[in-house]
């Protein structure tokens, strides 16, 4: 999975995150956990689009190198983010899973409830954790 390096800024109830290496995405919010959550949808819609348009991803940088190429101002107060990109390939692979009955169960339950298989359910959930803990 490939990580792209967010600059995260602001304060109060303004915060921001842009991206060195992906021109024109960025993500806001009140806080800076929801203008991280926000540019982590931003760069999974940014990249789908490109993708739709048969346009390259353009080659992700080390936080090291943004360092070195001066695009992190920590005395500013600038922080560096790492935002995981999960893009679907549209191959779905078939896996065994090993669950407690239990879970298993509370998983049907909430996939039913949702209007989603199993599977459905599963990757959905996997992808929101991933997502969320990079």
């Amino acid at each position: 999975m490939v990580r792209y390096v967010g600059v995260l800024d602001g304060s109060g109830d303004c915060w921001g995150v842009r991206f060195p290496d992906l021109p024109g995405c960025h993500g806001g919010g009140v806080t800076a956990d929801a203008a991280i959550a926000d540019a982590t949808s931003a760069v999974r819609k940014w990249a789908e689009h490109r993708k739709g348009k048969g346009v390259p991803m353009p080659v992700f940088r080390s936080l090291g190198q943004i360092v070195r190429d001066g695009e992190l101002d920590v005395a500013a107060g600038e922080t560096a983010v790492m935002i995981p990109l999960l893009l679907d390939i549209g191959r779905p692979v078939r896996a065994n899973l090993s669950l407690d009955a239990a879970l298993l169960e509370a998983i049907d339950e909430a996939a039913r409830a949702r209007g989603l298989t199993r599977s459905g359910f599963i990757a959905s959930a996997a992808r929101e954790k991933i997502m969320a803990e990079g």
